[in-house]
C-alpha cells in the first residue's frame, strides 16, 4: 500500500537527520572543487591573498581518474542455449535493443561526470525514467549530492529522496494549479525567493512536494513496475556512512598546502622588500637603476636578511607527498617517475595503487549496470508492451537498425552481461598475446576470448564473417590447385577446355567485384539431372545423364596408364637424407 504524504514527510526528515555531517562534508568539497576553498576556510587567507597560490590537486586527480573509470562496459545479452542459432539470434537482438537504450541517453558521455561523482562523493545515482515521446527507457545519472538513500538489512534500496531548490516564480510556471498553496507563505516576498523540495520514490510512487507549505504535493506518480527505478554505485567503506569519498581526509592537506604557498610568497615579497641598511658615512641614498652610493664601507650596504627556517622548503615536498598518499594518486600520473623506464618495475609499483582502485570501481559499477539494464528491460516491456519501435545505433565499429516489439522481442528476459574484459586493464598487444597464449592451451574458448578482449565486437556476426572468409579462402585455394592440376589431366588425356573456360569467368568476374562463391556456381553448374529410362542421351551427354566428356568405362585404369607423378614417388627420407621411392597401381571404377 503506498505511503501517505505524512508518514513520506516523516520518513525524509529522519533519514536526512541522520545525514547531516556527511551533507556539511560534501559541501566543503563542492566549494573545493569549484575552486572556492576560501569559502570553506575563510580564516586561512588574507586580502592580498584571498585564494591559495597552488593547483586544484583534489580537483586534477578527480578529473583523471573519473577519465580511466568512465569508458562503458560492453552489454551483451546471453543465452543458455548458445548453440540453437534462433537463440543466439534472439540474444544478439536483445543486446542490440540494449545498446539502443546506452546510446540514445548518450550514456557514454554522462559517464564522466558520473564517475567524478563517485570518486569525489563515493555515490553516484542511476535514474531510469520513461520517455513518453520516445516511447523507451531513458536513464539519467544526477549529483548525489542533495540526494539520501534508504537501504534495508540487506543493502537494498527501499527508498531514495533527492532534494532540490527553486525560485518561487519557476514553481508557479511549472506548477499553475498549486500557485494558491505557493504563494500562501510567499505572497508578500520577492518572487526569486528559493523554496525547498523533495521528490521521494519508492516501489510503489514517486511524490513531488514542498515540506515548508505543509507538505503540499505537486505532483504523484505511481510506480508500475513495483520495483523502485533507481540504482546507486557506492564506494566500498567501513561504516554504515558508506558516501565516503576519496578526497574527504584530504581537504586539510590541500588547504595548508595553499596557505604554504602564500606564506612562501609572502616571505619572498618581504626578502625583496626589506630596509636596506647602510654605515653611518652615507647620507645620501639614490634609488633606482644604475645609482651611485658613496662609502667608506660598501660591503656593509645590503638589505636586511629575512632569516626562514632551512626545514621550510621541504614541508612543501611533505605535504605533496601526503596528497598523493591521502588520495591514493600516484606520482606516475603527474610524470613524476622514480623507477626504471627500462625494467618497468619500478613504474608498475608506482602504479599499483592506482589500477586497484580502477578495479574496485569497475567491479562495482558492473553489478551497477547490470541492474540498469534489468530495469531498463523491464521498464520498455511494461510500458509499452506492443508498441513496435526502431533502435539504430553503432555496435563494434558497425551500425545496425532492429525493429522490435518489447513484448515479443524481450520476452520477460531481462538480465544483461556486463563485462569490462578479462584484459580491460592491458595494453591492447599485450592482451592479445595473453588471450593467444591461454587459447593456445586450451584454457578459454574461442568465444570467451572474443568476449574479453579489450574492444567491443558482435560476437555472432564476427563469428559469420570469419567463417564466410575461410570459406572464401579455401574456394580460392581449390581453384588454385585446379589450375597447378591441368597439366597432369592433359597428360592423362582430359579436356582441360571446360576448367579453363572456368578458371577465366572467376577471374574477368573478380575484376567486375563481384563474389568467389557467386563465380564459382556461374562457372562451374551443377550437373542436370540424369534422363528418365527409355530416353536416349543427348549428344555429349553420358549415359547417366551428366555432360562433359564420357567418363572411362568401369574396370579401367584411369589417366590412360601414364606414370604417376615424380611428387607421388618422393614419399619420405631416410637417416642419410635420400629420398624413399615407392609407387603402386590402383584401379578405380565406378560403382
Amino acid at each position: 500500500m503506498p505511503a501517505t504524504i505524512e508518514e513520506v514527510a516523516d520518513r525524509v526528515r529522519r533519514i536526512r537527520g541522520k545525514s547531516f555531517r556527511r551533507d556539511g562534508r560534501w559541501a566543503d568539497l563542492l566549494s573545493i572543487r569549484q575552486g572556492d576553498i576560501q569559502n570553506v576556510f575563510p580564516q586561512l587567507f588574507s586580502d592580498d591573498f584571498p585564494k591559495p597560490m597552488v593547483a586544484n590537486f583534489i580537483d586534477i586527480a578527480a578529473r583523471d581518474i573519473a577519465e580511466v573509470i568512465a569508458p562503458l562496459p560492453t552489454f551483451s545479452s546471453m543465452t543458455n542455449k548458445p548453440n540453437v542459432d534462433s537463440q543466439r539470434r534472439s540474444a544478439d537482438k536483445r543486446t542490440m535493443i540494449g545498446n539502443g537504450y546506452r546510446d540514445s541517453c548518450n550514456l557514454q558521455t554522462s559517464m564522466y561526470t558520473g564517475a567524478d561523482h563517485y570518486i569525489t562523493f563515493g555515490m553516484v545515482p542511476f535514474i531510469i525514467e520513461p520517455d513518453e515521446e520516445g516511447k523507451r527507457p531513458m536513464i539519467r545519472i544526477e549529483s548525489p549530492v542533495g540526494g539520501y538513500p534508504e537501504f534495508d538489512r540487506f543493502g537494498r534500496l527501499l527508498s531514495y529522496t533527492r532534494r532540490y531548490f527553486n525560485s518561487v516564480r519557476d514553481l508557479i510556471n511549472q506548477f499553475p494549479e498549486h500557485e494558491g498553496a505557493i504563494r500562501a507563505k510567499y505572497e508578500k516576498r520577492t518572487s526569486e525567493r528559493q523554496v525547498e523540495m523533495y521528490r521521494y520514490q519508492d516501489k510503489d510512487q514517486m511524490i513531488l512536494f514542498l515540506p515548508a507549505q505543509n507538505n503540499t504535493i505537486l505532483a504523484t506518480v505511481p510506480n508500475l513496475m513495483d520495483e523502485i527505478p533507481i540504482v546507486l554505485a557506492v564506494r566500498p567503506g567501513v561504516d554504515e556512512e558508506t558516501q565516503h569519498g576519496q578526497f574527504d581526509d584530504i581537504m586539510w592537506v590541500q588547504v595548508a598546502k595553499g596557505r604554504f604557498a602564500s606564506l612562501t610568497l609572502e616571505a619572498a615579497q618581504k626578502s625583496v622588500q626589506a630596509p636596506i641598511a647602510m654605515p653611518n658615512d652615507v647620507a645620501v641614498i639614490e634609488i633606482g637603476p644604475d645609482a651611485t652610493i658613496r662609502s667608506g664601507s660598501p660591503e656593509k650596504i645590503r638589505r636586511v636578511d629575512l632569516n626562514l627556517p632551512p626545514g621550510l622548503f621541504q614541508e612543501n615536498q611533505t605535504l605533496d607527498h601526503e596528497l598523493m598518499v591521502g588520495s591514493r594518486y600516484p606520482q606516475g600520473r603527474l610524470g613524476q617517475q622514480s623507477g626504471s623506464i627500462v625494467t618497468g618495475k619500478g613504474v608498475e609499483s608506482l602504479m599499483g595503487g592506482f589500477d586497484t582502485q580502477i578495479k574496485t570501481a569497475q567491479a562495482v559499477l558492473t553489478d551497477v549496470f547490470r541492474k540498469v539494464m534489468f530495469l531498463c528491460y523491464k521498464m520498455d516491456e511494461t510500458y509499452w508492451p506492443d508498441t513496435t519501435k526502431q533502435v539504430r545505433g553503432i555496435n563494434a565499429g558497425a551500425p545496425y537498425e532492429v525493429t522490435y516489439t518489447p513484448k515479443k522481442d524481450i520476452a520477460g528476459d531481462y538480465h544483461c552481461d556486463v563485462a569490462y574484459g578479462l584484459m580491460a586493464g592491458l595494453a591492447p598487444n599485450t592482451a592479445l598475446i595473453f588471450g593467444l597464449q591461454a587459447r593456445g592451451d586450451k584454457l578459454i574458448s574461442r568465444d570467451f576470448l572474443q568476449r574479453n578482449l579489450p574492444w567491443e565486437m558482435n560476437i555472432t556476426e564476427e563469428t559469420q564473417q570469419i567463417q564466410v572468409e575461410e570459406m572464401r579462402d579455401a574456394a580460392v585455394g581449390v581453384m588454385g590447385a585446379l589450375a597447378q592440376a591441368l597439366p597432369q589431366l592433359i597428360m592423362q588425356g582430359q579436356d582441360p577446355s571446360k576448367i579453363l573456360a572456368g578458371l577465366a569467368t572467376v577471374i574477368k568476374g573478380r575484376q567486375q567485384g563481384k563474389q568467389i562463391e557467386d563465380l564459382l556456381a556461374e562457372a562451374f553448374p551443377p550437373a542436370p539431372p540424369p534422363a528418365p529410362p527409355g530416353v536416349e542421351p543427348q549428344p555429349g551427354q553420358s549415359p547417366d545423364g551428366a555432360s562433359g566428356p564420357p567418363t572411362a568405362p568401369p574396370g579401367a585404369p584411369q589417366g590412360g596408364g601414364q606414370p604417376p607423378a615424380m611428387e607421388s614417388l618422393l614419399a619420405g627420407m631416410n637417416q642419410n637424407g635420400k629420398g624413399q621411392l615407392s609407387a603402386s597401381v590402383s584401379r578405380r571404377a565406378q560403382v
